[in-house]
């Protein structure tokens, strides 16, 4: 049942994770379609300097849980990287039960009166030819931590499965896709 818990999250974070990966791509065509038109045809687009503004938003919001499953978040290893498997499960159970669940749900609940007012009012661009899906935009605010409060719960369950005993010898740090 945990194991089979651990590898949904695993495999919508990574396939999420993958498709988000794509609008890096896209972000980079933008930018340069927005420096042609402005230094070559001298024309400018808010709405899709915003668009730029908006998918760089995804990509690193989207994106935190992919990194947090891939092992990609910066952490002070000068200790952690020599330990055996058994201290760094702990490390890892102790970081996520003490810091990451609690900051994810800190956000979260921080996050709502500003996301819940946004919608409210169907928040717009504050420039005339501005997106108008600003409320959208903060909506991630709460879609980040809830990807990332299961990420980090597969995390957990993956560290307690190692200090068990029953767990893989060293963490996965990518899984199989569906």
């Amino acid at each position: 049942m945990v194991v089979a818990a651990i590898g949904l999250i695993d495999r919508l974070t990574e396939i999420i994770g993958r498709v988000i990966s794509w609008l890096t791509l896209i972000m980079v065509f933008l930018v340069v379609t927005v420096v042609v038109m402005r230094y070559f045809l001298e024309m400018g687009s808010i709405a899709l300097q915003e668009l730029v503004t908006y998918i760089h938003a995804m990509v690193f919001m989207l994106g935190i849980a992919f990194t947090l499953k891939r092992g990609g978040h910066v952490r002070v290893d000068i200790f952690y990287r020599d330990f055996p498997a058994q201290r760094k499960a702990l490390v890892d159970l102790l970081g996520g039960l003490f810091f990451l669940i609690p900051v994810t749900l800190l956000i979260f609940v921080t996050s709502w009166d500003y996301v819940a007012a946004s919608w409210a009012i169907t928040e717009t661009s504050a420039e005339n030819n501005g997106l108008p899906f600003i409320y959208l935009l903060k909506t991630l605010m709460l879609i980040m931590p809830g990807m990332l409060l299961l990420q980090g719960i597969a995390e957990v369950l993956k560290s307690g499965l190692i200090l068990s005993g029953r767990g893989p010898t060293e963490h996965e740090t990518v899984g199989p896709i569906l």
